[in-house]
């Protein structure tokens, strides 16, 4: 007769099951442990974090990490409404396509055209509300130009400035000292931080220093140079970073305090918005991660174009110095005091550009303005889609 094979198992084999689940647990245990050592040796977010901000839309990133709150104006100016029907199409990779199509192809979420200063178009996708903070990403650095145009009309700063005159402990590192702030608004500086942004890891480059909690320490650590300041033009968040720092620096203001007493509240931005910090209380990430409405990001772009007429509270100086393309192009563009033009020999309008679909355009021929907010990808198609902004303002 068959024997149960359990009715032999002796007491000690019985547990043999539990015993490996018990070393399970504690080696799962102990790499989570080394995990959590890991990053905070690495002085970046904790796992779970890391986690989070992987699993989660670009456009709400912002609300993982820590922040500086920007006010919203105690008087917010109104944006009248006018009729604006939008276009069928719009020019897509050599066709035409149709336009609501384009705002879903290119996973907009926001999109918001003033024409003279008037709204005249506006449109969320669903489950978007028009006061949802969005991420800004790189748009953020065209804002931190207009904040320095403002400095250097004030006589804080001048564009032959050397970056480590305002900033003191950076000194000591050869070709580095000779880094100007005309050459990091142009991003011509040199200096060797890669645009490093494949999830995270290994942790290098913009990506790093978008994950730390030391700003200070990582832009010490950063100061290899590959190529001579001025030389050329690479586009390096670095450079944002440290212009925010140095502003900071200059007025002995923190650069989201700096963004509410000379922009949000003078243009009259009817939400609050964040800027992202690298700890609790620490330093702004100059170089992305304004959090904002559509509205007021296109309140900026109006005071852009308000510069022209000598109104508004950026320099007209400024409007033309940002219209006026850098000697040396940046990937094939024309960068200039961190805004992009389409050709690198310039025209009519020029942009802030995020890396996942964020557009701040402004056509001053036309005076319009349009803000579109996505969460498109890394792959998003900047000249398409500059080509069919462009196409609507000049409708």
């Amino acid at each position: 007769m068959a024997t149960d094979p359990t009715s032999r198992m002796t007491p000690a084999r019985a547990r043999r099951p539990g015993r490996t689940a018990w070393r399970l647990a504690l080696g799962l245990a102990a790499l989570t442990a080394a995990a959590y050592a890991a990053t905070a040796v690495m002085e970046i977010p904790p796992p779970h974090t890391l986690w989070r901000l992987e699993a989660s839309a670009p456009s709400r990133r912002g609300d993982l990490l820590p922040v500086r709150v920007v006010p919203a104006s105690a008087t917010p100016s109104a944006l009248a409404a006018s009729a604006w029907p939008p276009p069928a199409t719009v020019p897509w990779k050599g066709a035409e396509m149709p336009f609501d199509q384009f705002l879903r192809s290119t996973a907009t979420n926001a999109l918001v055209v003033l024409r003279d200063g008037r709204l005249v178009y506006e449109w969320y996708r669903p489950g978007v509300n028009a006061t949802d903070p969005q991420s800004s990403w790189s748009m953020a650095k065209s804002v931190v130009s207009l904040l320095v145009g403002q400095a250097i009309a004030r006589g804080e700063l001048r564009e032959d400035d050397r970056l480590v005159a305002l900033l003191p402990e950076l000194a000591g590192a050869g070709d580095y000292d000779r880094i100007t702030v005309g050459q990091l608004l142009d991003m011509a500086s040199g200096i060797d931080v890669s645009e490093n942004y494949r999830a995270y890891w290994p942790f290098t480059g913009t990506a790093r220093m978008y994950l730390t909690r030391d700003l200070a320490g990582f832009v010490r650590a950063h100061r290899r140079m590959h190529f001579t300041p001025g030389s050329a033009g690479d586009y390096r968040s670095i450079d944002t970073q440290l212009l925010g720092m140095a502003l900071a620096r200059v007025t002995g203001r923190a650069l989201a305090d700096l963004l509410a007493e000379r922009l949000w509240h003078p243009m009259g931005a009817e939400s609050a918005a964040t800027w992202n910090l690298d700890r609790p209380g620490g330093i702004e990430k100059a170089f992305c991660c304004l959090n904002a409405a559509a509205r007021d990001f296109a309140r900026i772009g109006q005071q852009v174009l308000l510069a022209a007429q000598g109104q508004g509270v950026v320099p007209a100086a400024w409007l033309a110095r940002i219209a006026r393309p850098a000697p040396h192009a940046v990937d094939g563009w024309g960068y200039a005091a961190q805004w992009w033009q389409r050709d690198p020999a310039g025209g009519p309008d020029f942009a802030a550009v995020g890396i996942h679909g964020q557009y701040l355009y402004v056509h001053p021929g036309r005076r319009v303005v349009i803000v579109k907010l996505s969460d498109y990808g890394e792959n998003q198609d900047e000249r398409e889609t500059y080509d069919a902004l462009r196409a609507l303002a000049q409708r």
